[in-house]
């Protein structure tokens, strides 16, 4: 062998590795004024729950305090939050949802 001989290596690609965005949990918060059925309505309005499982998760918040009621991206949880507070204070209730973090 010469010293004008290159040995030819195989270019190696690198993928960059794709991580999942962080999931957002929306949470009702339980308040002493908001009607059960109107609640029940937001739920299915603006998550699309059945009324079966919106009442659950009325019921829920009202023993327990709060209640996660989805789990999804940053965006979208905060969007649906939004729209359901919105449509709580448009008809004059003090109604509250909430995001934060997933662990």
């Amino acid at each position: 062998m010469s010293d004008n001989d290159v040995a030819a290596k195989p270019k190696t690609r690198s993928k960059p590795k794709l991580q999942r965005p962080k999931l957002y949990k929306v949470i009702l918060v339980n308040d002493d004024y908001t009607p059960r059925e109107f609640v029940v309505m937001v739920l299915k309005a603006v998550f699309r729950m059945s009324e079966e499982t919106g009442y659950r998760v009325m019921m829920t918040a009202h023993r327990l305090g709060t209640s996660v009621v989805v789990v999804c991206a940053r965006d979208i949880a905060e969007t649906k939050a939004k729209e359901a507070t919105d449509l709580a204070k448009e008809a004059g209730y003090p109604l509250l949802f909430t995001t934060e973090p997933e662990e």
